[in-house]
């Protein structure tokens, strides 16, 4: 989804639409992105948001598309503007794990990007990234900050949950359908970069994360950036 206006201008996506409340201690990984000091061509400022999540002790990932030039441009290297990451909380006013991204690193197959904190998260389970083809079918859960609504959008203060299928499988990319809790669940502004996984235990498998997609809430495919097809180049940098 897009970054959004006001917050910001670019794909970003926003709290899950028609989504539900995720329960205190679940997905500590899922992460709320912060962004401030973010340029304009015309050399004004905005502050803007994305999802994403963790998957090493000092790293997470997010739809690259969240770190970009004054001309929306994708950037690689020390982070482009300051962003601050919330993980271990489902309510942004409860006790969290609070980071910073240092580097970003950008995926030249898809809208994908990785980032290193600047210090290890401990407590929380990283999604592990899948690498196996995901199946047209697949059922996914999404989870993300973004904005309950594309009218106004401002991130959630509240983590939100849905359930997504897969309904077409891209060279890179995931299309998802929402299932639940309703026909129109769906990733909106402010959840760029956010996880869609397979839960299990403590953490899960992550397969893809938010890209972009129709304003929220919609029945429509969503587009999502597959992460098998980057496994390689991820652990090539999180090992």
């Amino acid at each position: 989804m897009t970054l959004a206006a006001g917050l910001a201008t670019a794909p970003a996506a926003s709290a899950v639409a028609n989504g539900a409340d995720v329960p205190a201690g679940q997905f500590g990984f899922a992460a709320k992105l912060t962004m401030t000091d973010i340029p304009k061509p015309n050399g004004t400022k905005y502050t803007s948001a994305c999802s994403g999540a963790l998957i090493a002790a000092q790293w997470i990932i997010t739809a690259g598309h969240c770190f970009h030039d004054a001309n929306r441009n994708r950037v690689s290297g020390p982070v482009p503007y300051p962003t601050s990451v919330l993980l271990g909380t489902v309510d942004q006013n409860a006790p969290g794990v609070t980071r910073n991204v240092v580097t970003v690193y950008q995926s030249s197959a898809n809208d994908i990007a990785i980032a290193t904190l600047d210090a290890d998260v401990t407590g929380i389970t990283p999604l592990t990234v899948n690498r196996v083809t995901p199946s047209a079918g697949q059922l996914l859960t999404l989870a993300g900050w973004g904005s309950l609504t594309s009218v106004n959008p401002a991130p959630s203060t509240k983590l939100q949950q849905g359930t997504v299928q897969v309904g077409q499988v891209g060279t890179a990319t995931l299309g998802v359908l929402g299932v639940a809790p309703t026909s129109t669940t769906s990733a909106c502004v402010y959840d760029s970069g956010a996880p869609y996984f397979v839960a299990g235990g403590d953490g899960g498998q992550l397969v893809s994360v938010e890209s972009t997609g129709p304003d929220c809430p919609h029945h429509q495919l969503e587009t999502t950036s597959r992460v098998d097809v980057v496994a390689d180049w991820i652990a090539s940098h999180t090992g």
